[in-house]
């Protein structure tokens, strides 16, 4: 039984090593999916596999750290799940909040990360949204990870709330509609993104299967490189992790061009 074990070990060492750091990306984009089927294939509650998924997460934080991996965007939470039933989504939420205080709190062997919730924090319950602001206080500082917490996240309400706030600013310097028509810019936009001030992801990674975007960073994700895992993502090992960085690697960006 030992014996697998070790070639597996021995191959993952020899993947990490084999990466070239220069050509690892600096922000990583993550759909975290597939914790309620890993929860039905266990036979377990579906907050099971949520609270495993949450798990994951600060365990695939500790890969980045040592890979030197800069910043992560992930996503847990979208407007459309908003809309599940309360019996579901009230535990839920808390798992979110738990995970966002639980990155919050120091490690061993981890620099302390910083948390930044990013989405319409104005449809999360009060007593949610206060809490996560809080976090966000309580970490700006930290020096490691820098970790985008999407919830309550849609990339079209994204960027809708983007043009809001740019009408709203260009009204107030007393500009018309018209006049903001001819001059508006994608740098306008942009700085207005609850992501404002970031650079765009260089890596997506979708696990359980499934191979679309489902709104997530529909802007900033416009030239990034996209990888799709089978695995769940409670069962996403870090072997997995190598290999998607290994592709990234492999490949030739071209930026739209």
């Amino acid at each position: 039984m030992q014996l697998p074990n070790l070639a597996y070990r021995y191959y993952e060492r020899r993947l990490a090593k084999s990466l070239p750091a220069d050509k690892l990306p600096h922000h990583i984009g993550v759909m975290v999916d597939g914790n309620r089927r890993w929860a039905k294939l266990a036979g377990t509650p579906t907050m099971a596999g949520h609270q495993a998924g949450a798990d994951k997460i600060l365990e695939f934080l500790d890969w980045c750290e040592d890979l030197n991996i800069q910043m992560v965007t992930l996503y847990m939470l979208s407007t459309e799940n908003l809309r599940r039933p309360a019996e579901e989504l009230a535990p839920l939420l808390e798992i979110i909040q738990t995970t966002a205080e639980r990155l919050a709190q120091p490690a061993e062997g981890r620099a302390p990360v910083c948390v930044q919730p990013v989405g319409a924090v104005d449809l999360l319950p009060e007593p949610m949204a206060r809490r996560l602001a809080e976090v966000a206080e309580q970490t700006k500082d930290h020096d490691g990870v820098h970790v985008n917490v999407a919830v309550g996240y849609g990339g079209r309400q994204e960027i809708l709330d983007a043009v809001r706030e740019l009408l709203r600013d260009e009204h107030a310097l007393g500009h018309s509609a018209a006049e903001v028509a001819e001059s508006v810019t994608v740098e306008q936009i942009a700085d207005r993104l609850y992501t404002r001030g970031q650079p765009d992801p260089d890596l997506v990674i979708r696990t359980s299967g499934e191979q679309r975007l489902s709104g997530f960073l529909t802007w900033q994700s416009a030239y990034s490189e996209f990888y799709f895992c089978e695995a769940l993502w409670p069962d996403f090992r870090r072997v997995d992790f190598l290999r998607a960085l290994r592709d990234f690697a492999d490949r030739q960006r071209r930026f739209g061009t």
